[in-house]
């Protein structure tokens, strides 16, 4: 066989290696080691077996990293320097080591995310506040979770309220909250209303974040069973910080008189006081309030019968509507039994209320302006009576025999006779007429007579004072304890004083021991305080 290019030259070896795209360093390598004069006859073929074996495994290599080669095996030192070649559309020589992949995957999560964005303006969702945000690369993942929400009740609108929400999967967020929530027995009826409410709740973790929440609510004597009950009227609940608002409300309002037997069922009715900053809304409310006269310990009383009153805004509401007490004729004294009497009176808007019914009283009974003050003072509930009722009631006074100005008189004196129940009133009119046979006056002078039951109180203390032969006003009768009315049967003289006495709120009566204080230190020191 005829033997040509015993020897090749290096221009010829990075030709070739040119071709098949081969790096410079391997080249001088190849060069110095392979490329040398011949020793024996067989060493150009001894050469061109070791050039093909390395072209052979620089294939290999590339082809192993990813890499696709179009070439034609080099048979002899005859082939044309043509036949072996490398589809360099596809690769670039100097790129085979800095991975185009990234930027190729860069352009098309760019791309998938306009498709995205654009997919949601198409609905009606604005995807601003979305950058940054980790959002499904396709738009049937981003359809299931619109879907999702839809069948929970959420409307786009609410979606533009909080577009975070759609950064949360359904099968990773979603479902295990809603899962939790429904275990708990969080209806599903109020799930869109909790949503609205508090929508971060998604990115919650179970066992991280809601768990937790929950185990220090029951730590506060909340009720297993209350616990949904609280979560739906408050899940921003589940948001806070165990040790931050939570706790220090609750420790301020022990620290005043709440007793502690009373922090489940205060929470449960208004839990929205775990997310009151003490500084700036609880204390500022509880000071206030003492500074009109009302005892703290009474305040405590108060927040534990009607613990919505702390929403009050001080600034807002309360104070202004003290004011408008004021300007229609309610003296300063008397601010603290109002309140008391009535805490709704401070958060309601109260001075168009005031207005109205001071202009329906004058209307119906020639009410005075000034006179209008007493009756606030007396009965504040009057701010929210009906006006039907007062008309119905002030009727049946006339139709009783009463002159204008008596039951003009009346209403000054006990207010509540234009919102007791018609039919007991009644029943005790016919009572007085028929069997005690008293003058209109004694009733006109004493018109609480009407708030007394008939059978436990009228009834028996009318035949015992009959029985004894006294002669004693209604109030002298009536307005007393049981304990009372029988040390004055053994009085030899009816003392005018308690004839005249009217019956009148009492601020002691909020502050009076209880019997289920679990804590006497609490109690003792609300007595030291108050004594």
């Amino acid at each position: 066989m005829e033997r040509r290019n015993e020897f090749i030259d290096d221009d010829t070896m990075r030709k070739q290696a040119k071709r098949m795209v081969i790096p410079l360093t391997c080249l001088q390598t190849l060069s110095s080691t392979l490329l040398r004069p011949p020793v024996t006859g067989d060493g150009c073929l001894r050469r061109k077996f070791l050039l093909e074996y390395f072209v052979l495994c620089e294939l290999f290599r590339c082809s192993v990293a990813g890499r696709t080669f179009a070439s034609t095996p080099v048979s002899s030192s005859s082939s044309k320097p043509d036949t072996v070649r490398l589809n360099r559309k596809q690769v670039n020589p100097s790129s085979l080591y800095s991975r185009p992949s990234l930027s190729n995957m860069k352009k098309e999560r760019i791309a998938n995310r306009a498709k995205v964005y654009e997919f949601l303006r198409v609905l009606g969702i604005i995807p601003d506040e979305l950058d940054g945000l980790e959002l499904p690369v396709t738009i049937e993942v981003m359809q299931e979770r619109i879907d999702f929400l839809h069948n929970l009740g959420l409307t786009i609108e609410d979606i533009n309220n909080y577009p975070l929400v759609l950064g949360c999967s359904v099968k990773k967020n979603m479902i295990p909250v809603f899962d939790y929530l429904g275990k708990l027995g969080v209806r599903k009826s109020t799930f869109t209303e909790f949503l609205r409410r508090y929508p971060q709740v998604l990115h919650a973790s179970v066992v991280v974040d809601l768990a937790p929440v929950v185990k220090y609510l029951q730590g506060l004597d909340i009720k297993p069973n209350d616990i949904p009950q609280v979560l739906e009227r408050y899940p921003e609940v589940l948001g806070f910080k165990l040790e931050g608002t939570m706790s220090t409300s609750v420790a301020y309002l022990v620290g005043i008189g709440v007793s502690r037997r009373e922090v489940g069922g205060v929470l449960t009715r208004y839990p929205e006081i775990l997310g009151m900053r003490v500084g700036r809304v609880i204390k500022p409310f509880v000071e206030y309030l003492e500074g009109l006269g009302i005892p703290r310990l009474a305040i405590a009383r108060l927040i534990e019968k009607r613990p919505h009153i702390l929403g009050f805004g001080l600034e807002e509401r309360v104070k202004p509507n003290v004011a408008s007490l004021l300007e229609f004729n309610a003296r300063d004294e008397s601010l603290p039994s109002i309140i008391a009497q009535y805490p709704e009176i401070i958060g309601i808007d109260l001075q168009p209320k005031l207005l109205g019914q001071r202009s329906l009283i004058q209307s119906i009974i020639d009410l005075e302006p000034e006179d209008f003050g007493a009756v606030v003072e007396k009965m504040p509930q009057i701010v929210s009576l009906s006006n039907t009722s007062m008309v119905k009631h002030a009727d049946f006074l006339k139709g009783c025999g009463f002159s204008l100005q008596q039951v003009r008189r009346m209403v000054v004196d006990c207010p509540q006779i234009l919102a007791l129940n018609l039919d007991i009133m009644k029943l005790n009119f016919n009572y007085f007429q028929m069997e005690m046979q008293r003058p209109l006056d004694d009733l006109a002078a004493f018109p609480a007579f009407f708030t007394y039951g008939l059978e436990s109180t009228i009834k028996p203390r009318d035949k015992i004072v009959r029985k004894k032969g006294f002669k004693c006003s209604l109030s002298w009768l009536l307005n007393c304890s049981d304990e009372k009315f029988k040390e004055r049967l053994n009085y030899d003289t009816i003392e005018m004083e308690e004839m005249e006495t009217m019956p009148s709120f009492d601020m002691n009566s909020l502050m009076e021991p209880r019997s289920d204080v679990s804590d006497s230190e609490y109690e003792e020191d609300s007595d030291d305080e108050y004594v």
